[in-house]
């Protein structure tokens, strides 16, 4: 039986995309097709290396590779997110930003500008990474770019000093690549211990940073059997977070949240309980223990 680190590297690095050079000219709708039966295959797989069914493993290793593999996956994905196609979520955090920033006259000196970790971090080339007010450390299970490192952000040490954090922490569609309801809480945890106190940059509104900006895709809140908004935000203040900014579309569910820090006393427990009924609901989790 491979160990659970093992198993957890396995769920997010191969399911993380990673820059390609030369995009294939796949349609929309076939990206869509092939990262969409994907995550079918994964979640099958990772139910049946839970369940220790090595027939049932194999068979869907199979399947997988017969679908054209990791490689075609990585390519539809990058494709699917890619800036021409509107996939940029950082755009939205850009514009919650410019609509609280206090622009100034000239470009920001590296010192006055945001701290920025990107986990799971596709490109160099968003709109964050473009705007000059954001130092942006790039991290991703499987990087392919000499400017995005190669780390797991849940072994990553946790910064010892005020300067060492962060300003805000992106987690743009990376929670729901994490199989394990127990491990994206975790995770959510986690993000706390990497926030500054404050802000570190003159002239960005304090309402919004230190932040969370995560991204999810919209059914894991609008469909989940365990899962909706209220529930969210309930386990979010535990955390220690406000709600600053909300945006819903047809796919996706943007949040920047503000990191207020987590009270005192033993923190709130939400186990994986429903929340919906229903045969057509998804199986999207979060637990906090």
């Amino acid at each position: 039986m491979a160990t659970k680190k093992k198993n957890k590297s396995l769920l997010l690095s191969s399911t993380r995309p990673v820059s390609s050079k030369n995009p294939s000219s796949l349609s929309s709708r076939k990206t869509q097709s092939i990262v969409r039966a994907h995550h079918v295959l994964r979640k099958k797989l990772h139910k049946a290396t839970i369940q220790k069914d090595e027939d049932a493993v194999t068979d869907i290793l199979g399947k997988i590779e017969a679908a054209g593999g990791l490689k075609t996956y990585q390519e539809a994905s990058i494709q699917g997110q890619s800036t021409h196609r509107g996939g940029d979520s950082s755009k939205m955090l850009m514009k919650w930003v410019s609509e609280a920033t206090i622009h100034p006259s000239s470009p920001l000196k590296e010192s006055e500008r945001l701290r920025m970790l990107e986990v799971g971090a596709l490109r160099i080339d968003n709109a964050c990474s473009r705007s000059g007010l954001f130092n942006v450390e790039r991290i991703d299970l499987h990087s392919q770019h000499p400017q995005i490192k190669e780390e797991d952000f849940m072994q990553r040490a946790i910064p010892a000093l005020e300067n060492e954090g962060f300003d805000i922490v992106s987690l743009s569609l990376v929670v729901n690549f994490v199989s394990d309801a127990v491990e994206r809480g975790e995770m959510m945890k986690r993000v706390g211990s990497f926030l500054r106190h404050k802000s570190s940059a003159d002239g960005i509104d304090g309402l919004l940073f230190p932040s969370l900006f995560l991204v999810l895709p919209a059914p894991c809140v609008t469909n989940s059997r365990y899962l909706n908004e209220e529930r969210l935000e309930e386990m979010m203040k535990t955390l220690g977070y406000v709600r600053a900014k909300r945006r819903m579309s047809v796919k996706l569910v943007y949040y920047l949240w503000k990191y207020e820090g987590q009270a005192r006393g033993a923190m709130r427990v939400f186990k994986k309980e429903e929340v919906r009924m229903g045969g057509s609901r998804n199986n999207f989790a979060i637990v906090l223990q």
